[in-house]
C-alpha cells in the first residue's frame, strides 16, 4: 500500500491531505493524476461536508498517465496517457452492465469518491490527488492529439450529454436545442453540431449569443424573450436541459417537435410535468447520468476525430477552494481543472 497528495474537503475548507492507495491486484492499473476538473458534483460535497457531513477526497473527472500495471493487465502499459471517470468498478453480470451501461449497474456503480470498494469495503477517494488505483476495464487510453486538461471533463460532463445525444440518434438533419451553457451546455452544443444537427441555444442572457455562436451554434434564442420563445414552438427534435436549478419543464416541452424529447441532464431533483404537456405531440422525457464504458471510448474518439476537448480553466491545486467558490457564484466560462501533478510530491 502507498501514500499520495491529496486535497480533501473539510468543515473547514480544502485542506492538504494524504491518503492510501491499495495494492496492486492483479487488474490494477496506478495512474499519476494530472489533471482533474471541478465538477458540480464536487460543489455539491463541499455543502453536504460544510453541512457536517464526513470529509471527502472529491474528483472524478481526470486524466494522467499509467505509472504500474498489475500481472493480468493486458490493454495498458507504463507511460500511456490514459483518464479515468466517476465510476470505477461494477458488478459486470447484470443486464445494465452486459448491455455496456455499467453506469446503470443494478447492484449500483462504484462511484470514484463516496463509493464503497466491491472487495475490501473500503471507501473510494476521489482523483483530486496525486495517484490512484484502479481497475484497468476503467481506466481508458487517452487519443493522442487530446489535451489532457481539456479533455479530463469529457470523462464526466462530456459523457453526460453524449449519451442522450446518441441515444435519440442526433445527426443530420436534427434540430437540438440546448437550454443553458455551462459545464454540461457548452460541451452538449460542440458534440451536436459535430454530429452534423442544427443547433440553438437558449439562454436568459443575451450577451452570451457571441459565445454561444463561438461554440457552434447556429441560433441562439433568449429563453425570457416570451415573443422569441413561441417561435420555437413544436420545432425542436431533441432538447437538452442543462440548467443546474429546477425549474418548471413545461416551456421547454412546447418547444418540442412530433416524438420529439426533453432530456433534463442539469437538475436531478423533484420534477413536475402536466401529462397533457406531453400527449400532444407524442412528447418525451428522459434524462441520463454519466456514461457506460463503451460509450465513453466512442466519445474520446470521436472527439479525437473532431478536435473537440471543453473549454477550461486551469488552476493550480492550491487554488481548489477558489475553484468552489466561483463555481458557486457562476463564474467560469466554462469548466475548472486543477493541475494535480504536484499533489504526487510530499
Amino acid at each position: 500500500m502507498t501514500t499520495t497528495g491529496a486535497l480533501q474537503l473539510t468543515g473547514s475548507g480544502v485542506v492538504r491531505t494524504r491518503v492510501r492507495r491499495r495494492d496492486l491486484r492483479p487488474d490494477d492499473v496506478a495512474v499519476a493524476v494530472s489533471h482533474c476538473g471541478v465538477c458540480g458534483t464536487d460543489l455539491h460535497a463541499w455543502h453536504r461536508v460544510r453541512s457536517g457531513g464526513e470529509p471527502v477526497v472529491p474528483g472524478h473527472e481526470a486524466t494522467g498517465s499509467v505509472v504500474a500495471v498489475g500481472e493480468a493487465v493486458t490493454s495498458l502499459a507504463v507511460g500511456e496517457a490514459v483518464a479515468v471517470g466517476n465510476i470505477v468498478d461494477s458488478c459486470g453480470a447484470c443486464a445494465m452492465c452486459r448491455a455496456g451501461q455499467e453506469n446503470f449497474c443494478e447492484r449500483f456503480p462504484t462511484l470514484t469518491y463516496g463509493g464503497r470498494d466491491r472487495l475490501d469495503g473500503s471507501t473510494t477517494q476521489g482523483l483530486w490527488s496525486g495517484l490512484v488505483v484502479v481497475r484497468e476495464a476503467f481506466v481508458h487510453p487517452l487519443p493522442a492529439g487530446l489535451d489532457p486538461a481539456g479533455a479530463a471533463p469529457l470523462l464526466c460532463a462530456g459523457v453526460t450529454v453524449w449519451e442522450p445525444l446518441r441515444a435519440l440518434g442526433v445527426g443530420p438533419g436534427t434540430e437540438v436545442a440546448v437550454s443553458g451553457v455551462g459545464g454540461l451546455g457548452h460541451l452538449a452544443v460542440r458534440l451536436a453540431a459535430a454530429l452534423g444537427a442544427r443547433v440553438t441555444v437558449l439562454t436568459r442572457t443575451a450577451a452570451k449569443a457571441g459565445q454561444a455562436r463561438a461554440l457552434g451554434a447556429h441560433e441562439v434564442v433568449v429563453s425570457t424573450d416570451e415573443a422569441a420563445l413561441a417561435t420555437c414552438r413544436g420545432r425542436f427534435d431533441v432538447v437538452l436541459d442543462t440548467a443546474p436549478r429546477a425549474h418548471d419543464p413545461a416551456p421547454l416541452l412546447r418547444l418540442l417537435a412530433l416524438d420529439g424529447a426533453l432530456c433534463v441532464l442539469g437538475a436531478l431533483e423533484r420534477l413536475e410535468v402536466d401529462v397533457l404537456d406531453l400527449l400532444v405531440g407524442r412528447k418525451r422525457l428522459t434524462s441520463g447520468g454519466s456514461g457506460g464504458l463503451p460509450a465513453t471510448r466512442e466519445l474520446l474518439a470521436f472527439c479525437a476525430e473532431h478536435g473537440i476537448t471543453a473549454q477550461v480553466e486551469v488552476l493550480p491545486a492550491a487554488r481548489a477552494a477558489e475553484a468552489l467558490e466561483r463555481l458557486q457564484r457562476g463564474d467560469v466560462r466554462y469548466r475548472f481543472v486543477l493541475d494535480t501533478g504536484e499533489l504526487a510530491h510530499p
